[in-house]
């Protein structure tokens, strides 16, 4: 009978810590950036004492900056939206924490409820609105930080607002 054991194969953990990697003090991976966001979204008390809800403007407000990066919050009331749009050259995170927004792209329309996380590269044109009757909040990771948004128009734009919301 064998006696290896997953302590026998690997050995102990605790005894090989110049293995283990430090914590790192700003993420640099994809990966760590949308666990920067997950890890603000739970953090209820760090962000819902600053979000206002403007009814002429989508509000918005810096809550950290880091070596190359940069973290808004935003609120959204009923009917605003984005407009059509890429963040440059910047990569980003867009987590909803309250609220319910639709992302429309080229593929579609998506619904995106609190908890939804989408990940996009350099390019990556969308729109962004609350269609629903109640306000929104949403947490945006931009690395590099966001220096440009160019706007688009699309003539197909129209055609996939009245889509039916894709659900994530």
């Amino acid at each position: 009978m064998n006696s290896d054991n997953d302590l026998q194969i690997a050995g102990d953990i605790l005894e090989v810590p110049h293995l283990l990697q430090p914590p790192r003090e700003h993420p640099a991976t994809v990966a760590e950036f949308a666990g920067l966001a997950r890890s603000i979204a739970a953090d209820r008390a760090q962000w819902a004492p600053l979000v206002r809800y403007d009814t002429t403007t989508r509000w918005y407000h810096r809550l950290r900056t880091g070596p190359g990066y940069e973290v808004w919050l935003l609120s959204w009331v009923p009917g605003q939206g984005s407009g059509l749009h890429d963040h440059g050259r910047s990569s980003g995170v867009l987590t909803v924490l309250e609220g319910t927004l639709t992302e429309r792209t080229e593929r579609g329309t998506r619904a995106l409820a609190a908890g939804a996380q989408r990940v996009f590269a350099p390019g990556y044109v969308h729109e962004v609105g609350n269609d629903t009757l109640e306000p929104a909040v949403s947490l945006h990771v931009y690395y590099p930080g966001l220096t440009e948004m160019p706007m688009h128009t699309s003539a197909n734009c129209e055609a996939r607002t009245r889509q039916a919301p894709v659900t994530a």
